[in-house]
């Protein structure tokens, strides 16, 4: 391997071990990065996840590190961290990571306290770091199993953007460039919201239609949104946006759509979630800080503002139901 062939993974859970299966499959060498030095101690040994993706076998080649100076002989690194948490990794990174070095982030989310992307956090920290986002519909066990997966990956050129996806493609894991980063990243962050409300939906047994109509309507906001931040309208019709949307709002291995299905349901308590005593779902991060962004820029998102007030608690889910199917009739539109 030459050393544009190397490939750092910041992050040891489900999806960042996924991706360095998937750099790995793209004939990278690769280095994952986990700060639980019994992951990285079972991965290099046993070639296996255990904690994230139990029963699920890893490249002998593939190899682990619990400090991050090694990262820095990878060309690429991909950010593959919860978006609460990005700012204080990178932090740590960026002694190690020079700014003209790409950082594919592979978070979904808005950062609370501050209300940016992910490309936002990073640029906060260094303006001048180079950045990209992948985003799209994919879950972890399928591309450790191998499965057909396609996702979107944005960068602020579409040269670049060819160059990272030449990288990191293989024949059962193809990325689309785009050089509609904003767009990229705030589907991947409000499709999270959607799927809550529609788990919360399911939960309730309101059936098929109410979800269908959920997602259709929380699809719109979404489009609502991005465009009013910048986003291109077109690129919520693609992986990043409908695509994502789709498979997080209809199955039951999206963490945001169990989340939203046990408030639902009556198994997760609201007041337990608010706590911290059970963990919370991306989703359940960027519904508040997202409903209040949208109120600054004077946009009407109903779906987007209910799952924000049901998670902060000032609404039960019974009277949310209820005040969207009050809502005064109006014609349907993106």
């Amino acid at each position: 391997m030459n050393k544009a062939n190397r490939i750092g993974i910041v992050g040891g859970g489900a999806w960042g071990t996924a991706l360095a299966v998937a750099a790995h499959n793209a004939g990278a060498e690769t280095l994952l990065w986990a700060r639980n030095k019994a992951i990285v101690d079972h991965i290099n040994r046993e070639h296996e996840n255990t904690a994230y993706l139990p029963g699920m076998k890893l490249p002998e080649q593939l190899l682990a590190s619990s400090t991050m100076q090694p990262l820095a002989d990878c060309d690429t690194a991909l950010m593959v961290v919860p978006t609460q948490q990005l700012r204080a990794v990178f932090a740590e990174l960026m002694q190690f990571w020079p700014a003209d070095k790409p950082l594919i982030l592979c978070a979904k989310g808005i950062e609370r306290q501050s209300g940016l992307l992910p490309a936002g956090i990073i640029r906060d920290i260094r303006p001048n770091q180079v950045v990209a986002a992948l985003s799209g519909p994919s879950f972890a066990v399928d591309v450790v199993a191998g499965k057909p997966t396609a996702v979107s990956l944005a960068a602020d050129t579409m040269a670049r953007s060819e160059a990272l996806c030449q990288m990191l493609a293989s024949p059962f894991f193809r990325p689309y460039a785009g050089d509609d980063l904003a767009g990229v990243e705030i589907g991947g962050a409000l499709k999270n919201v959607t799927a809550v409300c529609c788990g919360i939906a399911a939960g309730r047994a309101l059936g098929a239609s109410a979800g269908a109509a959920l997602m259709a309507r929380g699809f719109s906001e979404m489009v609502r949104y991005g465009v009013a931040h910048g986003a291109l309208a077109e690129t919520f019709m693609g992986l990043s946006g409908f695509g994502d949307l789709v498979l997080t709002c209809s199955s039951s291995q999206s963490r945001n759509f169990s989340f939203g299905f046990g408030l639902g349901a009556g198994t997760l308590d609201i007041g337990d979630a608010l706590e911290g005593r059970v963990p919370l779902a991306e989703g359940a991060f960027t519904a508040s800080i997202a409903a209040r962004t949208a109120r600054t820029k004077g946009l009407d998102l109903p779906i987007l503002q209910t799952v924000s007030e049901i998670l902060e608690g000032t609404i039960g889910i019974g009277a949310a139901i209820h005040r969207l199917l009050e809502r005064p009739l109006k014609s349907e539109k993106l």
